[in-house]
């Protein structure tokens, strides 16, 4: 199941430069991740400062 990017979100960028696959884009106010593309590699909650993208 893939990552997704909950409301927490402050927009800063710092998982998608992280993930290997190009799976996050920005979105309409945050940053919002592909499920199909997501390989759960957990790259974008390691560095993510608020805690934001969580296992659905």
């Amino acid at each position: 199941m893939a990552l997704k990017i909950t409301a927490e979100c402050i927009s800063c960028g710092a998982c998608q430069a992280e993930c290997p696959v190009e799976a996050i884009k920005e979105g309409d106010g945050q940053f919002v991740i592909d499920a199909e593309k997501c390989i759960e590699c957990g790259a974008c909650a390691d560095v993510c400062p608020v805690g934001a993208p969580q296992a659905e």
